[in-house]
């Protein structure tokens, strides 16, 4: 888990970071994210001196940011935390905000990030699997039921692997840095390669790593496509994991989607500008955001 205090203009004061421990079960997460929240705002109040008037907390899974329920996450296995007011009473009643963590971190890409600037811009970042944020006037678009921007479950190959969502060919078992680990072990013959090393391996010129790359980026390209015609952002951010190899990715990505757009317009493509802090700063984002609505209404 990585936390921090955020200043009112986005500028991240202070960072922690502590092991979620999932192994112990679903309820010893939520007091481990308590004690970290409280362990947080008691550092600012020894080393700033003030206390934090309002908190904003970003998790994995299905959310239920309007009622402030993490509904469901696989990965630590909670169904229906009441987070918001967990987190309020454990730090004395302040206004707590809760977000899904890729709309987190795209919010903070969108606003202090790559996309400063943008008015429409969609965040897609390649990790274990592949999500997205839609990013419009400087907010981002969560959808009527929560799923907008679930751009790793656009078929790209109807014939291919099996997703977890039930369909086959989704994106994101094609072109997320895990998908590349998998081929790119299973081409390498080494079980312990990873993205990483295939992107390396590209570098130096290996032809199977190249097919293994070509085969990714192609894919990652369909499934933009797809979103840019139904989504028109001017700026495209792409983040995670695979973003890190830079231009190894980011030059046969851009020629791919520039050969499969016909009336689309191109979007500026760029890396994520915030690597892993983007979560957190986002997380102060809509914490601050809550208190502009507050005074507001």
């Amino acid at each position: 888990m990585k936390a921090a205090l955020v200043g009112t203009d986005g500028t991240l004061l202070h960072e922690a970071r502590r092991a979620t421990g999932r192994k112990r079960g679903a309820d010893a997460v939520v007091e481990t994210i308590l004690a970290f929240a409280s362990d947080l705002r008691a550092h600012g109040e020894e080393h700033f001196g003030e206390s934090a008037v309002a908190a904003g907390v970003a998790v994995p899974g299905i959310v239920d940011a309007e009622k402030g329920i993490a509904v469901y996450s696989a990965n630590l296995g909670w169904r229906d935390v009441p987070m918001r007011a967990l987190l309020g009473q454990r730090l004395g009643g302040i206004p707590v905000a809760l977000g899904h963590d890729v709309r987190t971190g795209g919010l903070a890409e969108g606003r202090i990030g790559a996309g400063r600037g943008a008015d429409r811009f969609l965040f897609v970042p390649l990790g274990t699997g592949i999500a997205g944020a839609i990013g419009i006037a400087g907010r981002i678009e969560a959808g009527a039921h929560g799923y907008a921007g679930e751009i790793g479950h656009i078929v790209v190959r109807p014939e291919g692997p099996d997703c977890g969502c039930g369909q086959r060919g989704c994106l994101e078992t094609l072109a997320s840095a895990s998908a590349v680990t998998r081929a790119w072990a299973a081409a390498s013959g080494d079980r312990e390669a990873d993205a990483a090393d295939c992107a390396k391996a590209v570098e130096s010129g290996d032809p199977a790593a190249i097919a293994v790359w070509r085969d990714a980026v192609d894919a990652l390209a369909a499934g933009l496509v797809t979103a840019l015609t139904l989504l028109d952002p001017s700026t495209l951010i792409i983040g995670g994991g695979l973003a890190e190899a830079g231009e190894t990715l980011f030059t046969p990505l851009r020629a791919a989607v520039e050969e499969r757009v016909t009336f689309q317009k191109l979007p500026h493509i760029v890396p994520a500008a915030l690597g892993d802090t983007a979560g957190c700063l986002g997380a102060g984002l809509l914490a601050w955001d809550l208190l502009s609505t507050e005074v507001s209404a």
